[in-house]
């Protein structure tokens, strides 16, 4: 009996150390393969502290392809942006994204994916996030940018007032996009009209301090570090958006966008539980407003940091009101921006791509469903086994290589731009022409089905900063910010801190 339970101890010892990854060896043909000191966490500290640092160390170290383990993961990195096609383009039996998504959805907004969300989505953003839907859903966007900034425009007061850049864009954004995907508050008539728009200007704002609190823990609860105190206020904060974003609440608004509407009839059809309706409203909510904002702070401050950029777009800006009629002007009608209006900008165009470049940071991960061959670009074959992952981290691999951007971490705003004006997609990695030349909305199937929307968002709010606003730096002179490490692979980066600016009412 007693060698039967030291044998069963020792089973168990050896089956921990297995499960730790202590007996995993590099086997032949397999990328490099980096394990770290700490059993389990390898690099995962280091990792999590500064991705950029970390794989950029890696990269150096040994090239285009590496393995690391990190928490429990054994992760291979591509890190050369010619071999992309083939990750991109491999079948979902091969590698499939949804394994990982499902369990990071799980855990930061309680929602339990079904299989068929992807498609769904897909479905539902090529409807109405494209095409026709597109034409829509920029018009509510207007409407309700309109609103939030616009509102006092008649009451004569063109006083400074002063704000954090970052809090003043993501602010606006968030809100006007919210409203535009989950509908206004009712209104019967033109006097309910008028409380209508202030209720929607009270509550999408008390909506946006709660999310950005959210916001603040997203990446410490995406990778679950969160020390007790932050999981119990993460836990309330969930709770409160399943509740203030219920489908019960929002159906009985009016204007809701079918992207919205859609998904909730499907799902409800199918049978899914009205309380994990809930938690699917609030998924969608961070996936259509999380990076919106922050894109907007980034080239607002870059063309103000770069006044040739800023009178490029302006003069842009200019020639596309002239050429449909409109102006700005005093006790006139507001500019109404179109979709085709949101077409003619080759040159906002370019610095909003450049922006992305440089402020975009995704982590695209598969898992691989079964032991794999992976051809890179200059031939060589590796072995991938199954259930290890792939990720593509362009930021470092592509964004930020030399060869491809001169100067890859100055803004230049004619950088996406041919010498006619027409945009320009001709960049090459050893002389061999990119198909991959940025990657800020992914790529492949799993490529963001909102990035059209997305980027009319961006327009619509600098068309009428640049046509009703004057503004600037309170310190012209104060350094760009830096970029918040903690954020790395969730989008476009926040800054380290907000920096001041004044507006007002031209």
């Amino acid at each position: 009996m007693l060698l039967a339970i030291l044998l069963a101890l020792l089973a168990l010892v050896f089956g921990g150390l297995y499960m730790l990854g202590v007996f995993r060896k590099r086997r032949p043909n397999e990328p490099p393969l980096e394990k770290g000191t700490i059993p389990w966490l390898g690099y995962g500290i280091e990792f999590r502290k500064n991705t950029y640092a970390f794989l950029e160390k890696m990269q150096k170290k040994h090239g285009d392809i590496f393995t690391v383990q990190l928490a429990g993961y054994y992760i291979t990195f591509i890190t050369d942006p010619l071999s992309f096609g083939s990750i991109v383009k491999e079948f979902r039996a091969k590698l499939d994204f949804d394994d990982f998504a499902i369990h990071l959805v799980a855990r930061v907004f309680g929602y339990h994916s079904r299989t068929d969300d992807h498609k769904l989505l897909e479905k539902a953003s090529k409807k109405h996030l494209k095409g026709d839907g597109l034409v829509v859903i920029t018009k509510a966007m207007m409407k309700n940018l309109q609103n939030l900034m616009l509102h006092n425009i008649g009451d004569g007061q063109k006083k400074w007032q002063q704000d954090g850049l970052f809090h003043y864009s993501y602010n606006i954004v968030f809100r006007a996009g919210y409203l535009a995907l989950f509908g206004n508050e009712p209104a019967k008539n033109q006097e309910s009209l008028k409380k209508a728009k202030k209720f929607d200007q009270d509550h999408s704002d008390e909506l946006f301090g709660e999310f950005r609190k959210y916001d603040k823990l997203f990446p410490r609860l995406a990778y679950a570090v969160l020390p007790p105190k932050d999981k119990m206020e993460a836990e309330r904060l969930k709770r409160l958006f399943w509740t203030m974003l219920s489908v019960k609440r929002t159906l009985q608004k009016e204007n809701i966008s079918g992207w919205i509407t859609d998904q909730s009839q499907y799902k409800a059809e199918n049978g899914m539980p009205e309380y994990m309706q809930d938690r699917f409203m609030f998924l969608l909510l961070w996936a259509s407003q999380g990076n919106t904002g922050p894109a907007c702070f980034w080239l607002l401050l870059y063309l103000m940091k770069h006044p040739d950029a800023i009178e490029a777009v302006r003069g842009e800006v200019e020639n596309v009101l002239k050429e449909t009629g409109q102006q700005v002007k005093a006790g006139g009608p507001l500019i109404n921006l179109t979709r085709d209006m949101l077409l003619k900008t080759p040159i906002m165009d370019s610095a909003i791509e450049e922006t992305l470049r440089l402020t975009a940071a995704p982590m695209l991960t598969r898992s691989v469903k079964d032991d794999m061959i992976l051809k890179m670009s200059n031939g060589k074959k590796y072995a991938i086994r199954q259930g290890d992952l792939i990720a593509l981290f362009p930021y470092t691999a592509l964004h930020m290589d030399q060869d491809i951007y001169p100067e890859p971490k100055k803004f230049k705003y004619n950088r996406f731009l041919k010498k006619d004006g027409t945009k320009k997609t001709d960049f090459f990695k050893n002389g061999k022409l990119l198909k991959f030349f940025t990657m800020p909305w992914g790529a492949g199937t799993t490529i963001c089905p909102g990035r059209f929307f997305a980027v009319n968002e961006v327009k619509q709010f600098i068309f009428l900063m640049l046509s009703y606003f004057e503004f600037k730096l309170v310190n012209p002179k104060e350094e760009i910010p830096g970029i918040d490490q903690n954020r790395w692979g969730f989008g476009i980066m926040q800054p380290t801190h907000d920096i001041q600016f004044k507006y007002r009412l031209r």
